[in-house]
């Protein structure tokens, strides 16, 4: 593949509460391109031009200059001359960290947004785990991606802890990528925790919940550090 290909379309993930089609040029073309990096469309080391992403995204080159510096900053992409960007391969040490840190945050992200949780957002919460299990079932892994991103972010952002949040999708933004390779390596995808999780939910069980949402992103972290040692 040439380095200014970019296969398909970005899949349709926007961030959690927002309002597709109600936000600023430069911020929805930052959300595409955050998605192609995390959903499937941009694999690790693989380099694109700029020029490649805008007629990608049908957008114009200054909102896509932009998203481009704040995927930069974020680590979710590597700027390199010639005009051509890629995302940053994961190291052994890097996915150390990134386990440390989203075992850290995402468990205690679950426990807080417990007590605000009511029966619609839980139902709503098992209803984006039927569609997830579609994408299990039908071995889909962008389906399968962003449909675990709509999950676990819908559940964060309860929580009301926005700091807390930004951090953990930055770590998915960098961690996302490698999780896809693995999953398109060996051709399987799951299972989840999340009906372990929604019953905990239902049960007002935080530890419980903690506990799923744990062992949830546990198995991913498990299956890239297990893929970069044997690499």
């Amino acid at each position: 593949m040439a380095s200014s290909d970019i296969p398909g379309d970005p899949v349709s993930a926007p961030a959690p509460g927002s309002a597709p089609g109600k936000v600023p040029e430069h911020e929805a073309t930052y959300r595409r391109l955050r998605d192609m990096v995390m959903f499937g469309q941009l694999e690790p080391g693989q380099k694109v031009t700029i020029q490649g992403i805008t007629a990608a995204l049908g957008a114009g080159m200054t909102p896509v200059r932009e998203a481009i510096r704040r995927l930069t900053a974020e680590g979710a992409l590597t700027l390199h001359e010639n005009r051509r960007v890629s995302v940053p391969r994961l190291g052994a040490s890097q996915a150390d960290e990134l386990a440390f840190a989203r075992l850290a945050l995402e468990p205690r992200l679950a426990a807080l947004a417990l007590p605000r949780l009511g029966p619609a957002t839980i139902d709503r919460l098992e209803a984006l785990d039927r569609v997830i299990d579609r994408a299990l079932a039908e071995g889909d892994v962008p389906g399968y991606l962003a449909g675990n991103y709509r999950f676990h972010f819908a559940l964060y952002e309860v929580a009301e802890a926005p700091i807390l949040t930004a951090l953990t999708q930055s770590l998915w933004l960098r961690f996302a990528p490698s999780l896809r390779v693995v999953m398109n390596a060996e051709g399987e995808i799951g299972p989840d925790r999340h009906k372990e999780a929604v019953a905990a939910m239902r049960a007002g069980d935080a530890a419980g919940l903690a506990a799923a949402i744990e062992a949830d992103i546990r198995q991913g972290i498990e299956r890239v550090q297990a893929d970069l040692l044997g690499s």
